[in-house]
Protein backbone atom coordinates (compact mmCIF):
# COMPACT_ATOMS: atom_id res chain seq x y z
CA UNK A 1 0.00 0.00 0.00
CA UNK A 2 1.24 3.44 -0.86
CA UNK A 3 1.89 6.13 1.49
CA UNK A 4 0.99 9.97 0.96
CA UNK A 5 3.93 12.33 1.00
CA UNK A 6 2.36 12.80 4.62
CA UNK A 7 3.50 9.72 5.99
CA UNK A 8 -0.08 8.59 6.37
CA UNK A 9 -1.57 5.48 5.13
CA UNK A 10 -3.23 6.16 1.84
CA UNK A 11 -6.68 3.85 1.13
CA UNK A 12 -9.95 4.46 -0.31
CA UNK A 13 -11.51 1.15 1.19
CA UNK A 14 -13.19 1.06 4.08
CA UNK A 15 -11.46 0.42 7.44
CA UNK A 16 -11.81 -3.22 8.44
CA UNK A 17 -11.53 -1.84 12.34
CA UNK A 18 -13.77 0.34 12.53
CA UNK A 19 -16.65 -2.06 10.80
CA UNK A 20 -15.78 -4.93 13.14
CA UNK A 21 -15.87 -2.82 16.12
CA UNK A 22 -19.05 -2.02 15.10
CA UNK A 23 -20.22 -5.23 14.71
CA UNK A 24 -19.42 -6.21 18.15
CA UNK A 25 -21.06 -3.24 19.19
CA UNK A 26 -24.56 -4.89 17.02
CA UNK A 27 -23.92 -8.15 18.62
CA UNK A 28 -23.87 -7.04 22.38
CA UNK A 29 -27.05 -4.63 21.60
CA UNK A 30 -28.77 -7.21 20.20
CA UNK A 31 -28.41 -9.64 23.20
CA UNK A 32 -29.07 -6.93 25.15
CA UNK A 33 -32.47 -5.99 23.13
CA UNK A 34 -33.33 -9.80 23.68
CA UNK A 35 -33.27 -9.71 27.71
CA UNK A 36 -34.86 -6.63 27.76
CA UNK A 37 -37.83 -7.74 25.86
CA UNK A 38 -37.77 -11.34 27.59
CA UNK A 39 -38.05 -9.37 30.99
CA UNK A 40 -40.44 -6.83 29.42
CA UNK A 41 -42.57 -9.67 28.79
CA UNK A 42 -42.77 -11.43 31.44
CA UNK A 43 -41.20 -14.62 29.36
CA UNK A 44 -38.31 -14.36 31.98
CA UNK A 45 -36.95 -12.49 34.53
CA UNK A 46 -33.46 -10.87 32.73
CA UNK A 47 -33.20 -7.95 35.01
CA UNK A 48 -32.81 -6.23 31.97
CA UNK A 49 -32.90 -3.20 31.56
CA UNK A 50 -32.08 -2.57 35.56
CA UNK A 51 -31.73 0.78 37.61
CA UNK A 52 -28.88 3.26 37.27
CA UNK A 53 -26.15 0.82 38.31
CA UNK A 54 -25.22 -2.99 37.82
CA UNK A 55 -23.91 -4.52 34.83
CA UNK A 56 -26.10 -4.40 32.25
CA UNK A 57 -26.37 -0.96 32.61
CA UNK A 58 -22.32 -0.19 32.44
CA UNK A 59 -22.10 -2.74 29.31
CA UNK A 60 -24.90 -0.37 27.83
CA UNK A 61 -23.32 2.39 28.78
CA UNK A 62 -20.22 1.50 27.54
CA UNK A 63 -21.64 -0.14 24.07
CA UNK A 64 -23.71 3.06 23.02
CA UNK A 65 -20.55 5.02 23.93
CA UNK A 66 -18.93 2.91 21.19
CA UNK A 67 -21.48 3.42 18.50
CA UNK A 68 -21.45 6.92 19.23
CA UNK A 69 -17.60 7.34 19.12
CA UNK A 70 -17.14 5.67 16.02
CA UNK A 71 -19.97 7.40 14.17
CA UNK A 72 -18.45 10.43 14.80
CA UNK A 73 -15.18 9.22 13.63
CA UNK A 74 -17.01 7.98 10.40
CA UNK A 75 -18.22 11.39 9.69
CA UNK A 76 -15.06 12.79 9.10
CA UNK A 77 -13.89 10.14 7.47
CA UNK A 78 -16.51 10.56 4.85
CA UNK A 79 -16.45 14.38 4.81
CA UNK A 80 -12.19 13.91 3.81
CA UNK A 81 -13.07 11.68 1.04
CA UNK A 82 -15.58 12.49 -0.97
CA UNK A 83 -15.66 16.42 0.32
CA UNK A 84 -19.72 16.04 1.62
CA UNK A 85 -21.67 19.04 1.66
CA UNK A 86 -22.87 20.24 4.78
CA UNK A 87 -26.65 19.49 3.39
CA UNK A 88 -25.61 15.51 2.51
CA UNK A 89 -25.17 15.13 6.24
CA UNK A 90 -28.13 17.22 7.35
CA UNK A 91 -30.38 14.93 4.98
CA UNK A 92 -29.36 11.98 6.35
CA UNK A 93 -29.87 13.32 10.06
CA UNK A 94 -33.37 13.92 8.70
CA UNK A 95 -33.53 10.28 7.19
CA UNK A 96 -32.34 8.98 10.52
CA UNK A 97 -34.73 11.40 12.60
CA UNK A 98 -37.77 10.38 10.48
CA UNK A 99 -36.88 6.80 11.34
CA UNK A 100 -36.73 7.48 15.13
CA UNK A 101 -40.02 9.33 14.80
CA UNK A 102 -41.31 6.23 13.86
CA UNK A 103 -40.15 4.15 16.83
CA UNK A 104 -41.79 6.75 18.69
CA UNK A 105 -44.89 6.40 17.03
CA UNK A 106 -44.65 2.39 17.46
CA UNK A 107 -43.60 1.96 20.59
CA UNK A 108 -46.61 4.91 21.88
CA UNK A 109 -49.16 2.29 20.42
CA UNK A 110 -47.73 -0.32 22.28
CA UNK A 111 -46.65 1.01 25.50
CA UNK A 112 -48.07 4.31 25.85
CA UNK A 113 -46.77 5.07 29.53
CA UNK A 114 -42.77 3.88 28.60
CA UNK A 115 -42.78 4.91 24.73
CA UNK A 116 -39.54 6.60 23.41
CA UNK A 117 -39.56 10.14 23.27
CA UNK A 118 -35.43 10.83 22.41
CA UNK A 119 -34.17 7.49 21.56
CA UNK A 120 -30.89 6.53 19.94
CA UNK A 121 -32.13 7.13 16.54
CA UNK A 122 -33.65 10.60 17.46
CA UNK A 123 -29.65 11.59 18.74
CA UNK A 124 -28.02 9.92 15.91
CA UNK A 125 -30.75 12.72 13.84
CA UNK A 126 -30.15 15.47 15.28
CA UNK A 127 -26.08 14.47 15.87
CA UNK A 128 -25.88 14.35 11.97
CA UNK A 129 -27.68 17.84 11.51
CA UNK A 130 -25.56 19.41 14.17
CA UNK A 131 -22.40 17.62 13.34
CA UNK A 132 -20.72 19.69 10.24
CA UNK A 133 -20.56 22.87 12.29
CA UNK A 134 -17.97 21.39 13.88
CA UNK A 135 -16.07 20.00 11.02
CA UNK A 136 -13.49 22.52 10.86
CA UNK A 137 -12.79 22.22 14.43
CA UNK A 138 -10.16 19.56 16.55
CA UNK A 139 -9.17 20.52 19.81
CA UNK A 140 -12.37 22.59 20.62
CA UNK A 141 -14.48 19.70 19.97
CA UNK A 142 -12.33 17.64 22.65
CA UNK A 143 -12.70 20.36 24.94
CA UNK A 144 -16.38 21.02 24.23
CA UNK A 145 -17.25 17.29 23.62
CA UNK A 146 -15.68 16.39 27.93
CA UNK A 147 -17.71 19.30 29.20
CA UNK A 148 -20.91 17.84 27.89
CA UNK A 149 -19.84 14.48 28.91
CA UNK A 150 -19.27 15.88 32.06
CA UNK A 151 -22.03 17.67 32.40
CA UNK A 152 -24.04 14.95 31.38
CA UNK A 153 -22.49 12.74 34.25
CA UNK A 154 -23.52 15.48 36.83
CA UNK A 155 -27.30 15.69 35.75
CA UNK A 156 -27.43 12.26 36.20
CA UNK A 157 -25.73 11.71 39.81
CA UNK A 158 -27.49 14.49 40.82
CA UNK A 159 -30.92 13.25 39.79
CA UNK A 160 -31.97 16.60 38.68
CA UNK A 161 -35.12 16.81 37.14
CA UNK A 162 -37.65 19.67 36.20
CA UNK A 163 -40.96 20.06 36.24
CA UNK A 164 -41.42 20.25 31.88
CA UNK A 165 -40.90 18.28 29.40
CA UNK A 166 -39.87 21.00 26.76
CA UNK A 167 -36.05 19.75 27.29
CA UNK A 168 -35.95 16.19 27.27
CA UNK A 169 -34.02 16.20 24.18
CA UNK A 170 -31.10 18.20 25.79
CA UNK A 171 -30.92 15.85 29.11
CA UNK A 172 -33.26 17.30 31.63
CA UNK A 173 -36.01 14.53 32.40
CA UNK A 174 -39.03 15.63 33.99
CA UNK A 175 -40.28 13.98 37.36
CA UNK A 176 -41.38 10.38 36.83
CA UNK A 177 -39.88 10.34 32.97
CA UNK A 178 -39.93 6.52 32.21
CA UNK A 179 -39.13 5.10 28.63
CA UNK A 180 -37.51 2.15 26.79
CA UNK A 181 -34.78 4.50 25.02
CA UNK A 182 -33.14 7.53 26.19
CA UNK A 183 -29.90 9.12 25.05
CA UNK A 184 -30.00 13.15 24.68
CA UNK A 185 -27.63 15.44 22.86
CA UNK A 186 -26.10 15.66 26.96
CA UNK A 187 -23.62 13.98 27.44
CA UNK A 188 -24.25 11.80 23.88
CA UNK A 189 -23.21 14.73 21.49
CA UNK A 190 -20.25 14.98 23.64
CA UNK A 191 -19.15 11.37 23.03
CA UNK A 192 -19.78 12.22 19.06
CA UNK A 193 -17.69 15.55 19.72
CA UNK A 194 -14.81 13.09 20.81
CA UNK A 195 -15.13 10.56 18.15
CA UNK A 196 -14.93 13.50 15.26
CA UNK A 197 -11.69 14.47 17.34
CA UNK A 198 -10.51 11.01 17.57
CA UNK A 199 -11.32 10.74 13.56
CA UNK A 200 -9.52 13.83 12.59
CA UNK A 201 -6.02 12.68 14.38
CA UNK A 202 -6.28 8.97 13.63
CA UNK A 203 -7.54 9.23 10.00
CA UNK A 204 -6.76 12.66 9.21
CA UNK A 205 -7.91 13.43 5.30
CA UNK A 206 -9.94 10.04 5.43
CA UNK A 207 -6.46 8.15 5.20
CA UNK A 208 -5.30 6.09 7.98
CA UNK A 209 -2.49 7.28 10.65
CA UNK A 210 -1.58 4.30 11.70
CA UNK A 211 0.00 1.17 10.16
CA UNK A 212 -2.79 -1.81 10.73
CA UNK A 213 -2.55 -4.58 8.64
CA UNK A 214 -4.82 -5.30 6.06
CA UNK A 215 -7.46 -8.55 6.16
CA UNK A 216 -8.86 -9.82 2.80
CA UNK A 217 -10.03 -13.61 4.15
CA UNK A 218 -13.58 -14.11 3.76
CA UNK A 219 -14.41 -14.45 7.40
CA UNK A 220 -12.91 -10.84 7.82
CA UNK A 221 -15.79 -9.69 5.28
CA UNK A 222 -18.08 -11.59 6.96
CA UNK A 223 -17.53 -9.69 10.81
CA UNK A 224 -17.28 -6.24 9.27
CA UNK A 225 -20.47 -6.56 7.29
CA UNK A 226 -23.08 -5.66 9.89
CA UNK A 227 -21.03 -3.00 10.99
CA UNK A 228 -20.83 -1.35 7.55
CA UNK A 229 -24.80 -1.02 7.30
CA UNK A 230 -25.72 -0.26 11.34
CA UNK A 231 -28.84 2.01 10.68
CA UNK A 232 -30.46 -1.58 8.80
CA UNK A 233 -29.40 -3.57 11.47
CA UNK A 234 -30.80 -1.56 14.33
CA UNK A 235 -33.91 -1.18 12.37
CA UNK A 236 -34.10 -4.74 11.04
CA UNK A 237 -33.36 -6.59 14.07
CA UNK A 238 -36.64 -5.56 15.94
CA UNK A 239 -38.79 -6.67 13.77
CA UNK A 240 -37.31 -10.22 13.40
CA UNK A 241 -36.98 -10.21 17.13
CA UNK A 242 -40.68 -9.49 17.94
CA UNK A 243 -41.48 -12.09 15.22
CA UNK A 244 -39.68 -14.93 16.15
CA UNK A 245 -40.89 -14.16 20.43
CA UNK A 246 -44.70 -14.06 18.60
CA UNK A 247 -43.82 -17.14 17.00
CA UNK A 248 -42.66 -18.76 20.03
CA UNK A 249 -44.64 -16.72 22.86
CA UNK A 250 -48.06 -15.32 20.88
CA UNK A 251 -49.68 -14.89 23.81
CA UNK A 252 -47.46 -12.68 25.63
CA UNK A 253 -47.11 -10.82 22.35
CA UNK A 254 -50.87 -10.24 21.95
CA UNK A 255 -51.78 -7.91 24.21
CA UNK A 256 -49.15 -5.25 22.99
CA UNK A 257 -50.92 -5.12 19.22
CA UNK A 258 -52.46 -1.57 18.87
CA UNK A 259 -55.35 -3.85 17.07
Amino acid sequence: MARTTAGYLSTHKRFWEIDVVRTVAIIIMIVFDVLFVLNYLGIQNTGVPGPYKGFWWWITIVNVSVFITLAGVSLTISHSRASKKRSSFMLRGLKIFGWGMVITLLTWLIAPDQYVRFGILHFFGIAFILAPFFLRFRYINLILGAAMIALGIYLLEQRIFVDFPWLLWLGLRPYHFDTMDYWPLVPCFGIFLVGMFGGKMLYPQGNRRIHIPEFSHPVASVLAFPGRHPLVMYIAHWPILIGIMFALYPDKILPYLPF
